[in-house]
């Protein structure tokens, strides 16, 4: 069946595509786009500075955590160093699940479907709202009894209710072994120009997107052990001085965590 792919309102995989110099966006998410800048021109850079999280955990996990396994939920349309390419690199065998229920992403989900010989990548049409179909699903590639990385980046503000996106996290990870991983980033409510950007985009007509605490951000991760350094600034987790140079200081209104399942 063909994806049904509306042009008329903003979307967020596109409006994120844009802000991190992707180029599948139509119009639409460009005059937002340009509308939140001129509001808050810092979501600039909390969207590299995810993009960057994003490859510094990646190595971390398949580097010394030595997971081989990750389950990146909410994968937004494919840009450079995605999961499996950062895996890989490090890790050949790496074996990567993309979940995603979104017609954008849907549309260029071959982009993202390629791997090593040793390893596996695959694009599953799921829901975050419906744990345990999509670990079912995540089953038929990824050996749920060995340790997952379980990666929700830029996601879960989608889900309103803070309660309601614990638990599902919480779900997700109720069918991870000891010894899996939970990687999380978001936008924060930080600063008036954080917040005025996220009301003007959820005025646009685009799905809304909620943007939470700092502890409200920690809360995902209750229950896990933290890796160091803990619930930091985005740009403030483990800065890789040998990696690509993030152009966004500390002061980013974004907050990150890894957490491993005891």
């Amino acid at each position: 069946m063909v994806a049904v792919i509306d042009s008329t309102k903003p979307h967020s995989a596109r409006f994120w595509n844009y802000f991190v110099g992707g180029t599948d966006h139509y119009e639409v998410d460009r005059r937002i786009g340009d509308e939140i800048k001129g509001i808050f021109p810092g979501l600039v850079d909390v969207a590299v500075a995810g993009r960057l999280f994003l490859g510094r955990a990646v190595r971390h996990l398949a580097g010394e955590a030595g997971i081989r396994q990750f389950l990146d939920i909410g994968t937004g349309l494919p840009t450079a160093d995605n999961t499996h390419q950062v895996a890989q690199k490090v890790a050949p065998d790496a074996r990567i699940v993309y979940v995603d229920n979104d017609p954008v992403v849907l549309e260029h989900a071959n982009a993202l479907l390629t791997s090593t010989p040793q390893g596996a990548t695959a694009y599953l049409e799921a829901d975050l709202h419906d744990p345990e179909a999509v670990l079912e699903a995540a089953a038929g590639t990824l050996d749920l009894s060995r340790p997952v990385a379980l990666m929700i980046l830029n996601t879960l503000g989608h889900v309103a209710d803070h309660d309601r996106a614990r638990d599902l996290v919480r779900r997700l990870l109720a069918g991870l072994p000891a010894g899996s991983h939970l990687v999380i980033s978001d936008s924060t409510a930080t600063s008036e120009g954080m917040i005025a950007a996220s009301e003007a985009y959820n005025a646009s007509g685009a799905e809304p997107y909620h943007v939470r605490s700092i502890s409200e951000i920690a809360g995902f991760f209750d229950g896990l052990d933290l890796v160091d350094p803990g619930i930091v600034q985005v740009p403030e987790w483990r800065p890789d001085t040998h990696g690509p140079t993030d152009p966004a200081t500390a002061a980013v209104d974004a907050y990150c965590g890894v957490g491993r399942k005891p």
